[in-house]
């Protein structure tokens, strides 16, 4: 199916406040410790300009589309990752996971009052073998098993470098790789219940290989080769030696080009100790607004092993192994703070920004972009995920956009 946005139905999870016969996060628990029921739903046309603006309960609305308009309401709510299996859509949100069956139209509600789940916080959501992984903020890292229909724990004390756990992906060798806010761990074979197979790389011990102990990302390269998004740049791990580039070497755009576009006004270094710390380090202490072009937010690596970068405020970098490259406003991008990149089956490049989700067109130079007006439930972008039909879901803050390619 050609991924085409344009004409297609939108379906949007609305995770903000309760609808009667919903679950209100945390009140309702079945005997595992799981909130479950069935989403509210309504059958009919949609106005997905309408839907994605107000948000109102869609019963009866009128205008272009013919999806199905279903929501949960889980609280104000980061929708951080997502991943579809089959035909069960797994959502992280900062409220817990959500598990949504999309043929029988139930969820149920993983949070830490559910045992092996010990944060509302999740940030990555995705699937190693048979079991379910997440990724939390000040949780570890959490393995549902669906078999037994229970979820354990993996933190410090089996290997696990940091609670904070941003990303984790398994590689075609068996390894898996865990990004935490405390350097990277590398579980040889995949072997996640044996501490012996457990390694740690830091700053320290890889010689600022790994430039900044704050990893928000990780992927495969195409020979191999490891690659780390960090607060303090892009690092590279390939036969045994790391490598890493910055702002001087060409990582993301200069102040000059993007200092007028720059609305968004969240600049974490005026709130967290940590990252004025950062900022100053990197000789950024001067600048006053919401950009740190050394920090990556998120990662991918393409087909042609290209890695792309999404920066703070500096745009998105492109990175061929030899020469920087990178897009701003100024090419067509909604915004220049990139909150995820992500790769769709058919090998195109999503960026997901504050202020709406692009993706790359054909001539690598330009951008389609999608905002609350094309039916995104927001537009902050977050995560994002294709289902075996070939329909994408976008999480945002509050809520997920489902965009249903009609035949």
């Amino acid at each position: 199916m050609k991924l085409d946005y344009k004409g297609w139905a939108v379906v949007v999870l609305a995770a903000g406040g309760v609808a009667a016969g919903g679950y209100m996060l945390g009140q309702k628990q079945s005997s595992n410790a799981a909130q479950s029921g069935e989403s509210t739903s309504s059958s009919g046309p949609i106005n997905t300009a309408a839907a994605a603006s107000t948000h109102p309960s869609m019963a009866g609305a009128k205008g272009a589309g013919n999806g199905k308009f279903t929501h949960f309401r889980v609280g104000n709510r980061n929708v951080k990752g997502m991943y579809a299996d089959g035909n069960i859509i797994w959502i992280g949100t900062s409220g817990g996971v959500i598990r949504y069956d999309t043929q029988s139209d139930n969820f149920r509600i993983f949070d830490n009052k559910t045992k092996g789940l010990l944060s509302n916080g999740i940030f990555h959501v995705s699937k190693l073998g048979d079991r379910i992984v997440a990724g939390t903020y000040g949780g570890g890292l959490s393995v549902y098993d669906p078999k037994t229909d229970q979820w354990t724990n993996l933190n410090i004390p089996d290997g696990l470098a940091d609670q904070f756990v941003y990303d984790v992906q398994k590689v075609a060798n068996g390894d898996v790789w865990i990004a935490t806010w405390s350097g990277v761990n590398r579980v040889r074979g995949g072997t996640l219940e044996d501490a012996s197979k457990w390694d740690t790389f830091t700053v320290d011990n890889t010689q600022r290989g790994l430039p900044n102990p704050w990893v928000y990302g990780l992927e495969e390269g195409k020979n191999g080769e490891m690659w780390f998004a960090t607060e303090e740049g892009l690092a590279r791990y390939k036969d045994g030696k790391w490598q890493n580039w910055q702002h001087k070497d060409g990582l993301g755009a200069p102040l000059e080009a993007v200092k007028d576009a720059i609305q968004f006004t969240n600049d974490p270094a005026k709130s967290s100790s940590h990252h004025a710390q950062q900022k100053a380090e990197q000789g950024l202490q001067d600048v006053n607004v919401a950009y740190n072009p050394n920090y990556i937010i998120s990662l991918k690596v393409d087909h042609q092993g290209v890695v792309w970068c999404g920066t703070w405020g500096g745009g998105l970098a492109r990175f061929d192994g030899k020469t920087w490259r990178n897009f701003t406003t100024a090419d067509g991008l909604p915004a220049n703070h990139i909150f995820m990149l992500y790769l769709d089956p058919q090998g195109k490049l999503w960026a997901g920004t504050n202020r709406g989700l692009a993706r790359l067109n054909d001539d690598g130079a330009s951008f389609t972009v999608m905002t609350t007006a094309d039916g995104l439930y927001a537009d902050n972008v977050f995560s994002m995920a294709n289902a075996a039909d070939g329909s994408l879901w976008v999480g945002s803050f509050g809520g997920v956009a489902h965009l249903t390619a009609q035949r």
